[in-house]
């Protein structure tokens, strides 16, 4: 059995925005042949802090605390919280960093996709 893919949609960003601690989804809209692009579309975030906390084995790195995911309501149940969580994750993992999960999507993502538990603070 194939699992469905975590992202459906195309033509989304995800931008960082450090001074405002989150993680942003955009849609772009490219224009076709003919036509130009529309104005990209701001579907929602998820807001964090982050922390330098030392682990058991004395390495010192970065726990994102993952507080909420925010999806605008015309965006709301369509898979986009899942698609901004999963490029984040996967884009933190590439940075080695490591998450605390207070976010309840956040928690509940973790739950259903179990790949990603190494993330987790300890």
């Amino acid at each position: 059995m194939t699992s469905a893919p975590k992202i459906v949609h195309e033509h989304i960003r995800i931008e960082h925005d450090a001074d405002r601690a989150r993680f942003e989804l955009w849609q772009d809209h490219p224009g076709t042949e003919g036509e130009s692009a529309a104005a990209p579309q701001f579907i929602g975030f998820l807001g964090y802090t982050v922390d330098d906390v030392e682990d058991a084995s004395g390495h010192i790195g970065p726990v994102y605390r993952l507080q909420h995911t925010i999806i605008d309501e015309q965006f709301s149940r369509r898979g986009y919280a899942r698609a901004l969580v999963t490029v984040v994750l996967d884009r933190l993992r590439e940075e080695e960093a490591r998450i605390s999960p207070e976010c309840s999507y956040v928690a509940d993502f973790l739950q259903r996709y179990p790949e990603y538990q190494d993330l987790v603070a300890r």
